[in-house]
């Protein structure tokens, strides 16, 4: 009788399992048909079983996954698709219609917008031209419901390149592009017939031009912000002229007047021509309200799923024990169809005891274990430690935001030319500023004990400050304001201790004499360098101090500003630095310390980085120029520091590579700010946020995994599998030239190991190695 038993509940776990198969292949044909035809209706359990009984009769009636060929869908979410279709995407040429109105027509690949195209707006507006990766990028013409149309380069949704922009107003212009704005040179035609021809920055006129108005006069010159700024002539139309000095400043505005005989300029005030450009305005064109690149398809859409949890065995790999067991009880809880209404909890018993046997001894293939998949670094806590009364460098800090406040920016003049004379540069200027505790005519009182005050080269760090557009007021408020400094947990290699401000705008580092020697003796040639190349990826110096403690210690803390390259709004769950050598060049900390806060080497490297094309040759440029300028100043030693942002994750916090079929969630420290790729194209879209995107700071990327076939290799193997990501970095470390300690260190080292492996080089092989090794894990994206 027992024995009768156990067979029928043997036979009622197998009828269960032999549905629970067949139902499993059913729905795996349903995802890979995820749309079906245009006549989507109901399908209960017996119209699966006899779906699968008659699939080899319907299977010449279908194509087959993998096969391209043509289809007319209606979406689940009532998008509709007609044209070729492949493995579930549009593939080919086709025609995509959104329920809002927008519709695509053009060459698809793997479900993305990729080749020549057209994209319409409700509005009327449309777009004709190159499209790739969902992006407009080529050549392309944009025009506008009101009837703005530009035709020219894009890249990534944005202008860039050389295009003609004509404007509803009648307004046309006809030049280069960047990121979405007019710059280098140009040529810009109002409505008037007046015109602009020279240099531009940013969507603004500045540099040297030429402005012709329709009456005949003319300003040759230079130019910022769309006026006349420093040299300059204005000419009439009977050929009297004006020459000098030209400023929106009355008090800074000097010039000679030459007349041609005509006595009627006489009168004439130069503040009438800035009073006269007030009146030509740039358009600003229409904004893109959605871009092609954010409409998500339905078959995305479709194949969300919800993430659970799942363990981790010791080999890093999935567990399949008890958790998909448990998976299981609840499938069999949840399901009403053939067979399974019947079963008891007995039954679910043997039936689970059944599952766990066929998972280990490998019958059930799809449930083998695989490997685990890229996550999300843990993230870091805010970095440092407030400095507080009690705290070691508490004085230290007063005194530094003392000097700071009353000395180096409070108490100085604005700077009117940024043309330099070799004296400003002159580090054998010796003016120390007394600060007493009691205070002087030109110091406050204080709760410090009294130190001496010393700014270098106070008027070339004043016109770095406003080369880099570094407001004295924020520039005060960040390092002197009522928020403490904050001291990072340990020196750096160097003994050098380094703090940030509150707002994470900028560093402190103190100095050694050598690094200081180093920089003043480099000033001048760096000045220039970062004044020629805007562009620059060398880090930025604000100011250079030195205070020096009075009685018995007499010691002296020099300390240099300077920006922190990961003060972005966006977080940085990655940091490399990267020299291109190899000894010592991995992280000493094990696995369970690494967090987005843990800086990483060469040898722990497991990405390259790539550009989009415009971007990727304007970065070889640069760093040939920075290396180049590196290289003649002895400098070596130096790193490229890059920080990543990975923009797309699971709500499990797996990173998800580009074109993978899985929802976008959220980050599992949801205090984090993100970057989707919706958030990138609202960025794109913006103009007012385009100049958040430069050489280095917050670029987009595509980052492909690598694998190193051995331990020692720099730059491992591509495997195919993408991650979008936002990129920022910049050349750091640059105070190290090429002395006797760094020579001795050299011959010593060669001696043990490759002398091409150690960063201890001399600067031109230093340069042409780390060149190589850059160009090797960022490239241009294919």
């Amino acid at each position: 009788m027992k024995k009768n038993k156990m067979s029928k509940e043997q036979g009622c776990v197998l009828k269960a399992w032999e549905v629970t198969v067949r139902k499993t292949q059913q729905a795996k044909k349903r995802a890979n048909n995820i749309f079906g035809t245009v006549s989507v209706a109901p399908q209960t359990d017996d119209e699966a079983t006899t779906t699968e009984e008659n699939d080899d009769e319907t299977s010449t009636n279908r194509s087959s996954i993998g096969e391209l060929y043509n289809a007319e869908r209606v979406l689940p979410n009532g998008d509709y698709y007609t044209g070729q279709w492949y493995d579930s995407f549009p593939h080919g040429h086709g025609k995509y219609l959104w329920t809002d109105g927008c519709m695509y027509i053009g060459e698809w690949y793997n479900g993305k917008t990729m080749g020549k195209g057209k994209f319409g707006w409700p509005s009327g507006a449309t777009y004709e031209g190159e499209f790739k990766s969902g992006y407009m990028d080529g050549i392309g013409t944009y025009t506008g419901p009101s009837g703005d149309t530009y035709r020219g380069q894009w890249v990534m949704n944005l202008k860039h390149g050389h295009g003609i922009k004509s404007y509803a107003n009648g307004d046309v212009y006809d030049g280069e592009w960047r990121r979405g704005l007019q710059e280098a040179q140009g040529k810009y035609r109002w409505r008037d017939e007046s015109y602009y021809i020279g240099e531009w920055k940013n969507g603004m006129i500045c540099g040297k031009g030429t402005f012709i108005w329709t009456d005949g006069c003319r300003y040759d010159g230079f130019w910022d912000d769309g006026f006349p700024s420093g040299n300059g002539t204005f000419k009439w139309d009977d050929g009297s002229f004006y020459v000098g000095h030209w400023s929106q400043d009355p008090e800074e505005m000097n010039g000679t007047y030459y007349p041609s005989g005509n006595e009627e300029n006489l009168e004439w005030d130069p503040k009438d021509v800035f009073n006269n450009l007030s009146e030509y305005k740039i358009c600003s064109g229409e904004r893109v309200p959605v871009l092609p690149s954010q409409k998500k398809l339905s078959v995305w859409n479709s194949s969300k799923r919800v993430e659970k949890p799942r363990r981790i065995s010791v080999d890093g790999r999935v567990s399949v024990g008890l958790d998909r067991a448990f998976e299981k009880m609840n499938m069999w809880g949840s399901e009403s169809g053939e067979g399974a209404a019947d079963i008891d909890s007995t039954t679910r018993r043997y039936l689970d005891a059944e599952i766990m046997r066929l998972e280990a001894e490998g019958f059930i293939q799809s449930l083998k274990p695989s490997p685990v998949p890229m996550r999300l670094p843990r993230a870091g806590k805010k970095q440092g430690e407030t400095i507080s009364k009690g705290h070691r460098n508490y004085e230290l800090m007063l005194n530094l935001q003392l000097g700071i406040s009353r000395h180096a920016v409070g108490k100085q003049a604005a700077v009117v030319s940024l043309d330099l004379k070799h004296s400003a540069f002159d580090p054998k200027e010796k003016v120390w500023t007394r600060f007493p505790p009691e205070g002087t005519k030109y110091t406050p009182p204080h709760q410090s004990s009294e130190f001496k005050w010393k700014d270098y080269c106070p008027l070339v760090f004043r016109s770095l400050r406003k080369l880099f557009k570094v407001d004295p007021a924020d520039y005060m408020l960040s390092i002197c304001g009522n928020d403490a400094l904050r001291e990072l947990s340990s020196p750096g290699k160097s003994g050098s201790f380094f703090y940030l401000t509150n707002d994470d705008r900028y560093m402190i580092k103190t100095m050694k004499k050598s690094e200081t020697k180093v920089l003043l003796r480099m000033l001048a040639a760096y000045y220039n360098h970062v004044r020629a190349f805007e562009n620059t990826l060398v880090i930025r110096f604000y100011s250079l101090h030195c205070v020096k403690l009075t009685g018995t210690i007499q010691k002296k803390v020099r300390f240099v500003i300077m920006g922190n390259l990961f003060c972005s709004e966006y977080s940085v769950h990655r940091r490399f630095d990267l020299k291109g050598s190899s000894l010592g060049r991995t992280t000493d900390k094990p696995e369970s310390e690494i967090n987005s806060n843990t800086i990483l080497k060469d040898l722990d490297l497991n990405f390259i980085f790539r550009l989009q094309k415009a971007w990727y040759q304007e970065f070889i440029r640069q760093v040939d120029k920075d290396c180049e300028f590196l290289e003649q100043e002895r400098i070596m030693d130096y790193s490229l520091l890059v920080g990543i942002h990975f923009r797309e994750a699971s709500v499990a916090g797996e990173l998800i590579p580009s074109g993978a079929r899985t929802p976008i969630g959220e980050f599992e420290d949801e205090s984090a700010p993100r970057l989707s790729r919706a958030d990138v194209d609202q960025l794109l879209s913006d103009p007012t946020r385009w100049a958040s995107i430069r050489l280095g700071g917050n670029m987009p990327a595509r980052a492909e995994r690598t694998m190193r076939r051995s331990d020692c290799e720099l730059v491992g193997e591509p495997t195919g599998e993408y991650y979008e990501v936002v990129m920022i970095f910049g050349i750091i470390d640059i105070l190290q030239d090429y002395d006797i300690s760094k020579k001795l260190e050299h011959a010593y080292k060669s001696i043990q190991y490759d002398p091409t492996s150690i960063s201890a080089v001399d600067p031109r092989l230093y340069s042409r190695r780390f060149r190589d090794f850059i160009f090797k894990v960022i490239t241009e994206d294919d």
